[in-house]
């Protein structure tokens, strides 16, 4: 008589990466997953990368990517729609365990409706709690089973709250060690830059906001170094912003950038303008020189400025200096100091002085070097095979 086989159950994993940066850092840990246990179901909330690896996506991070208080107060009503609608495919789906990624305001709430339906809760990349809202170190206690965190000070802080944290590496190092660029000179050939003019990158951000009111002071800022000397400006474009909305700033300041990655601006680039942001951290792992931008609304800026508690808001800075510093590696010019005059003061400043770019290169190279080599892609997933 044949014995019957049984199959075993197909496991599977929520995930909820709700900004463009969640996305790629959601991507190598998912990959090293599914490379181990290839019939693994994943689904939740994730950008084009994860549903590349066939994630099964709820809603995507174009939608999700909302930013300030007034925003998300703005889109109430459709974020509880998301958060109904979350809830439900958890019931339905039973995962057997869930991968939340930094975007704490959804998260966190996320984490405690998972945590009473006895899912385990890997929370990845932790909200910044050292930096503002504190009170939330509470509620990680409550619904998180394993904080796994990506600065090395973070382990130390989340100790004094009575936490657990695991230092696995910083995944934009990881990311960013697979490319591969060719030589600056072989580059400004094929772009057609004359190797004697100076390079000026622009990185305004991965947000409909950041482009609407950053650009323009960018832009203007670009229009007055131009004019102090023969520059290139290399333009870093995210792929999630419409293009009309870019075209529509650089027709009214009359600039034209060359078109590149912004990694390749990251690379390429003498001096860089870049939104505060993942994008800082990036560029300090380039060690490129740069000018730190933030605008938002009046009443966000308001707001905030009242529960930030750090002297910095660069990330750049914050792994350079140190959490608590007021010292800058990288000017950092904020709200009403960013505009296009205070930006071009600054940006030429830099670029006159030679010491001072050579300063700055070095000390952001140092800063790089603290930031591990490790493999947190394949410890994420490690973490994740646990409970899988």
């Amino acid at each position: 008589m044949m014995q019957s086989t049984q199959t075993m159950p197909r496991k599977k994993l929520f995930v909820l990466a709700g900004e463009v940066s969640g996305d790629l850092h959601a991507v190598g840990p998912v990959r090293e997953l599914l490379a181990a246990r290839p019939d693994t179901k994943v689904f939740g909330v994730g950008g084009r990368k994860l549903a590349e690896l066939g994630a099964e996506l709820l809603y995507t991070t174009d939608q999700m990517s909302i930013m300030g208080f007034v925003e998300v107060l703005k889109h109430a009503s459709f974020l509880r729609k998301v958060i109904r609608e979350l809830k439900a495919a958890i019931v339905r789906e039973k995962p057997d365990a869930a991968l939340l990624i930094d975007y704490p305001g959804m998260n966190l709430h996320i984490a405690a409706f998972l945590k009473k339906q006895g899912i385990p809760v890997i929370y990845y990349i932790s909200p910044q709690v050292w930096a503002w809202k504190e009170r939330r170190v509470e509620k990680i206690r409550a619904c998180v089973d394993r904080l796994l965190v990506i600065f090395d000070f973070e382990v130390e802080f989340y100790r004094r709250h009575g936490i657990e944290a695991e230092f696995v590496g910083n995944p934009v190092v990881e990311e960013l060690a697979e490319l591969e660029f060719p030589p600056k000179p072989e580059f400004l050939a094929r772009m057609g830059i004359d190797p004697a003019v100076r390079t000026v990158g622009l990185l305004p951000g991965s947000r409909k906001q950041e482009i609407e009111k950053i650009f323009p002071e960018m832009l203007g800022a670009a229009k007055r170094i131009g004019e102090q000397g023969k520059t290139v400006f290399l333009l870093g474009r995210s792929p999630h912003i419409d293009p009309a909305l870019y075209e529509r700033h650089l027709r009214e300041a009359g600039i034209e950038p060359l078109d590149c990655t912004s990694y390749e601006v990251m690379q390429y680039s003498d001096l860089e303008l870049v939104t505060s942001g993942t994008a800082t951290l990036e560029s300090l792992c380039f060690a490129v020189p740069m000018v730190v931008l933030y605008k938002t609304s009046p009443l966000n800026y308001f707001i905030g400025k009242r529960l930030v508690k750090l002297h910095n808001i660069a990330l750049a800075n914050i792994v350079a200096c140190g959490l608590l510093s007021e010292k800058q590696t990288v000017p950092e010019l904020i709200q009403h100091e960013a505009n296009a005059g205070n930006i071009s003061r600054k940006a030429l400043e830099i670029l006159c002085d030679d010491v001072v770019l050579s300063s700055m290169r070095r000390e952001l190279r140092e800063a790089r070097a603290r930031l591990s080599s490790d493999l947190p892609s394949r410890h994420v997933a490690t973490v994740l095979l646990e409970y899988l």
